[in-house]
């Protein structure tokens, strides 16, 4: 099936989000990557009952009370944060084609 070109309207972030993953590698684009998530979610047959968070977290052992979990996430926020964030997709070309002679 051939793809139909429409115009989606996004909140900043969640296009921000889009870009970093697409330009990631993880897509050609971010019509591509929106794409493969919508499938996804087709798939998945969405707009059931909520699934459970139940075995999505792991508590660490030496700290069952979670007293050392703010430094842990301040942690890994600081490391998410160093790192670079490239964002880069090239710009559709709209208008009439030009002949060709």
């Amino acid at each position: 099936m051939g793809k139909q070109a429409i115009s989606v309207t996004l909140q900043a972030e969640n296009l921000t989000w889009l870009k970093a993953r697409a330009g990631s590698g993880e897509a050609r684009s971010v019509s591509d990557l929106l794409d493969r998530l919508i499938s996804e979610a087709r798939v998945r047959g969405g707009g059931g009952p909520v699934r459970s968070v139940v075995g999505t977290v792991d508590i660490n052992p030496a700290d069952p009370l979670l007293l050392e979990a703010d430094e842990a996430v301040r942690g890994l926020i600081a490391g998410s944060l160093g790192r670079p964030l490239l964002v880069k997709e090239t710009r559709a070309r709209y208008g009439p084609k030009r002949p060709r002679g």
